[in-house]
């Protein structure tokens, strides 16, 4: 009776375990990027519980999931160009589109793009743009250049450097004039020369949110910044404000997608479609201030937002505006640089 007893009891805790994490959902995000209070929506009307883990760069998540958190975590937040690299190594799941019918909600424009043809892998989350974050005196002019950080003769005060890879190249090849994508030698050593050279002029480097944060608090003049983390700065303080450097840069998406081992894929399916919704949709962009992939959204969506040129830039400036690729074997030739950056 006893061994019954015993056998039951473990039987019971298993069923206890199995529902626990059924009802659990692991999330991977950049920090700042979603509203709370969606997501404790989300776990009131589907009764689970949402534990939220952050990183500030594509590189960290990806080094994260390569250490075994394809198996610990249910979604990610990769950007575009990491896609490709995510599916080479098997680190995310193919999408089950059936479970996922908010997908028609999407704009046309992010259907199917470059990084993942037919939407195999990933969903479009919020887009914007790189630029320069900064605090202005009172009717001050500012040349909006990538010359206010790469050229000591136009550098207006302390500021810092965006500690991300690709982002950080990218500032310093658009200032050069060449592709953000550039894979020439010669080009990617004089982007080192600059970004070095900027470095010692530099207070350090910061992820987006906090190069946002040491501005609004005065520790800086200015940052490479996000948009979305820059306009929320702009309405704290309206002394700064966020523009996108005459010479071009960066455009971007990221997106939602399923690690390959994800504990809890169809809840993790579940949320997708949950953030796909029209009016969830419209408050996660209302909340953080970037751009939405959502067409069924922009009808819930602030007018004053949508109006907003630092969140929805005007044609010329998106005319100027490259899309970082999967660089393939050339990776390895961005990180061997970048570890000469950051560790002189």
């Amino acid at each position: 009776m006893k061994r019954i007893a015993l056998c039951l009891i473990a039987g019971l805790c298993f069923t206890l375990l199995a529902h626990g994490q059924e009802n659990r959902l692991n999330v991977f995000i950049w920090s700042e990027y979603i509203d709370e209070e969606i997501v404790s929506d989300f776990e009131k009307e589907f009764d689970c519980k949402v534990t939220l883990d952050f990183y500030e760069d594509n590189e960290s998540m990806m080094a994260k999931l390569q250490g075994g958190g394809d198996a610990l975590y249910d979604i990610i937040v990769p950007s575009d160009y990491v896609i490709p690299a995510l599916v080479a190594r098997d680190l995310i799941a193919p999408l089950r589109k059936e479970n996922i019918p908010n997908l028609a909600n999407l704009d046309p424009k992010f259907l199917s793009p470059p990084y993942d043809k037919n939407d195999a892998y990933s969903v479009p989350y919020q887009w914007g743009t790189i630029g320069i974050y900064i605090r202005r005196a009172e009717g001050e002019e500012i040349d909006e250049t990538w010359g206010l950080i790469f050229d000591p003769e136009k550098q207006p005060g302390t500021f810092l450097m965006i500690d991300s890879m690709r982002e950080a190249f990218s500032a310093a090849l658009n200032y050069l004039g060449y592709s953000i994508n550039s894979t020439n030698l010669d080009e990617l050593r004089e982007a080192r020369d600059i970004l070095l050279d900027a470095k010692r002029r530099s207070l350090g480097f910061e992820g987006g949110v906090g190069g946002k944060n040491r501005v609004l608090a005065k520790g800086a003049r200015m940052a490479i910044a996000y948009n979305g983390d820059a306009v929320r700065g702009t309405q704290e303080d309206e002394e700064t404000y966020y523009f996108v450097p005459r010479e071009g840069g960066q455009i971007w998406v990221d997106t939602l997608a399923i690690p390959a081992k994800a504990p809890n894929r169809e809840l993790a399916e579940t949320f997708i479609n949950y953030i796909l919704d029209a009016e969830v949709g419209a408050r996660l962009s209302n909340y953080n201030q970037y751009a939405t992939p959502n067409q069924a959204a922009k009808a819930h969506i602030s007018p004053e937002d949508l109006a907003n040129p630092a969140i929805y830039p005007p044609p010329e400036v998106i005319a100027k505006l490259e899309f970082l690729e999967d660089l393939g074997r050339h990776t390895r030739v961005y990180d061997e640089i970048w570890t000469q950056i950051k560790s002189r």
